[in-house]
């Protein structure tokens, strides 16, 4: 068996708050159909790029918004078979007059807003950084 690396990957993302066409605020995920999955936009940092940089450009690059930070949230950290991944968190709220989203389609699938109180399936498992929890538990 291959030892496991002890490298640190840092990778940065964004948690995007935006009012639907119904005026309820919504979360945005985005589909990635290599894994199937669900998740906040997010993505590794490259060289020379701070946390904030990076999130703010993996939004866009994912969803096609612009957008601002309003919050720090804790990061994440998780292993994977390449090593630790530890992941920057930021609140972000879509600066005014921004498209629908697009998604990068290279990478995401899909981009959808989904609202806190909807019931929805988590956005995204802990296989992939992010939180566990089913919502209401």
């Amino acid at each position: 068996m291959k030892p496991r690396s002890t490298d640190v990957v840092r990778a940065a993302g964004g948690l995007v708050f935006r009012i639907s066409p119904h005026g309820s605020v919504e979360v945005l995920v985005v589909h990635r159909p290599r894994y199937d999955d669900w998740t906040l936009p997010k993505g590794k940092v490259d060289p020379g790029e701070s946390d904030e940089e990076a999130a703010l450009r993996e939004v866009r690059e994912e969803t096609g918004y612009r957008c601002r930070i309003v919050g720090v949230l804790p990061e994440t950290t998780h292993e994977t078979p390449h090593g630790t991944k530890v992941t920057a968190w930021y609140a972000m709220l879509p600066e005014s007059g921004d498209p629908e989203p697009v998604p990068d389609e290279e990478e995401i699938e899909k981009v959808r807003g989904l609202s806190p109180r909807g019931g929805a399936e988590p956005a995204n498992t802990e296989k992939n950084g992010g939180p566990s929890r089913k919502p209401g538990s």
